[in-house]
């Protein structure tokens, strides 16, 4: 099953999201892909479907998301390197599937291009679907580590370091992105093919030599004790993921009174939102979760107990404030501006209501 296709160097191409993510998933040396289309992130299974023959990799369209996601525990359980993509109602159909492979302690990558919702909603970018990837949509104590990228680069570069995460936790790892990251076209840098190693698993079920005992996967355990020792065993894992795999990235937050917080697309807009207010005179800064489970606890503490406020940003109804609320522990005030159902929030909507929460404390301190 190894990935046979080699490149001596990268090279520089002008990619939509979708497409950079799916050659970047063959060039990681994915084993295999199981997935259904669903707008907005069809072209990911469209672009497997003709590139997977030159990596020898198995591309399948199953019937539908679950049995998708349960053909991710089957060939996971293998030491198969794998992914499945979709949009955010497909992602709820495999939640079950993702709780078992969470479980079982598998490693696979999950992406999510999210569109509006709820229901069927619509095909356009949104971000309501952070409690459902941080909190675990499905069923049990389970956590995936979640990567938000902002660009079509670290759409691709996020499909690396989510295998490579993956396997050294074994854990599912979800890339949460939107269906305008999907779209949308930049000049991206590919990694080249067999840069990132595969190692095989000897845990996988792939047939018992004389020299070990039997390698047995499940996730049902009727004694409660023994059920108990699973979920403590995940925690302990989730403790050295928080301990080790935060990431998040800051811009112009040194001398900053007030704070932006928003991830992926919302943090491309606050980005620009920023340099509006700094031509002002306000004195902004932003800080961007790049994992969003683990969360960046301590940084938005550092950042709570240095300003005055911090205006979270959010395509969704204000799903991410929590996380951020209670990273600051009442140090500073925590605001709220988005949009749901598909809209995108403008750099002048969000400056709009920073300068709202500027005069807010300048009438306050008179």
């Amino acid at each position: 099953m190894e990935n046979t296709k080699t490149n001596s160097t990268a090279d520089i191409r002008l990619m939509k999201g979708n497409e950079a993510l799916a050659e970047s998933s063959l060039r990681a040396g994915m084993q295999a892909y199981f997935g259904y289309p669903i707008t907005p992130q069809s072209e990911v299974l469209e672009y497997l479907t003709e590139h997977a023959p030159e990596y020898k990799t198995i591309v399948l369209q199953a019937e539908s998301e679950v049995a998708s996601i349960n053909m991710i525990y089957g060939a996971a359980g293998a030491g198969a390197r794998v992914m499945t993509s979709s949009s955010s109602p497909g992602i709820s159909l495999m939640q079950e599937g993702i709780s078992y492979i969470a479980a079982a302690e598998l490693p696979c990558l999950i992406v999510n291009v999210n569109r509006g919702g709820p229901g069927l909603g619509t095909i356009q970018p949104s971000q309501s679907d952070y409690f459902q990837s941080t909190k675990g949509g499905g069923h049990g104590d389970y956590h995936l580590i979640v990567l938000a990228p902002a660009s079509v680069q670290e759409m691709s570069d996020f499909v690396f370091e989510g295998f490579r995460l993956a396997e050294k936790y074994r854990n599912p790892v979800l890339i949460l992105t939107d269906g305008a990251l999907g779209q949308m076209m930049e000049k991206v840098e590919l990694r080249p093919a067999g840069s990132l190693p595969y190692v095989k698993q000897d845990w996988a079920t792939t047939g018992k030599p004389k020299s070990r005992g039997r390698n047995y996967i499940s996730t049902l355990h009727m004694d409660p004790a023994q059920m108990e020792m699973v979920n403590i065993t995940l925690q302990k894992k989730y403790a050295i993921i928080k301990e080790n795999e935060v990431k998040f990235d800051e811009y112009k937050v040194e001398d900053a009174e007030f704070v932006l917080a928003a991830y992926g697309l919302t943090a491309r807009i606050c980005h620009k939102a920023v340099d509006l207010a700094r031509e002002k005179g306000i004195k902004v800064g932003m800080i961007r979760p790049i994992t969003l489970y683990p969360f960046p606890v301590d940084q938005f503490y550092k950042v709570g107990c240095q300003v005055k406020a911090i205006l979270d940003v959010e395509m969704s109804a204000g799903q991410m404030i929590e996380d951020v609320q209670l990273s600051v522990k009442g140090k500073c005030e925590v605001f709220f501006t988005g949009r749901m159902g598909g809209m995108i929030p403008s750099p002048e909507d969000v400056l709009q209501k920073l300068e709202e929460i500027v005069e807010l404390y300048s009438v306050t301190k008179a």
